[in-house]
C-alpha cells in the first residue's frame, strides 16, 4: 500500500481484506475487525519477533488507510438519500402519519 493522500480501489481492497472484511462495512465494524487482528498479531503475543512486527505495519497502514477513506467519503442528508438507506424508519413514518392519505 502506498502512502498517497487518495487511495485506488486496489488499495483499498487489499486493504480490507487484510482486515478480513466484506465488501460492505461500518465504520465501527473496521474498527473491530482492527482491534482483533492487532490483538492477535501483536508482536508480544504473537511470539515470532520480526514476521508479527511487519503484519502490524500492514495493518496499521491499512486500518489508516481505510478510515482516511471513510472519513473524506461525502456523506448525503437530504431526505430521499436518507430514506432510500433507512427504508424501514420511512415504513414507520408512514404507518403513523397518514399511511391512507390520498386514497
Amino acid at each position: 500500500m502506498r502512502g498517497l493522500s487518495v487511495a485506488n480501489f486496489e488499495e483499498i481492497e487489499e486493504a480490507r481484506k487484510l482486515l478480513g472484511l466484506g465488501e460492505y462495512a461500518t465504520l465501527k465494524q473496521i474498527k473491530q475487525a482492527y482491534r482483533r487482528m492487532a490483538i492477535q498479531h501483536h508482536p508480544d503475543k504473537a511470539g515470532n519477533g520480526a514476521q508479527a512486527e511487519e503484519m502490524m505495519k500492514q495493518l496499521n497502514a491499512a486500518y489508516k488507510l481505510l478510515t482516511d477513506y471513510c472519513a473524506s467519503f461525502s456523506y448525503s442528508f437530504r431526505e430521499e438519500d436518507v430514506a432510500r438507506i433507512y427504508p424501514y424508519d420511512e415504513y414507520l413514518r408512514k404507518s403513523r402519519h397518514g399511511w391512507f392519505e390520498g386514497i
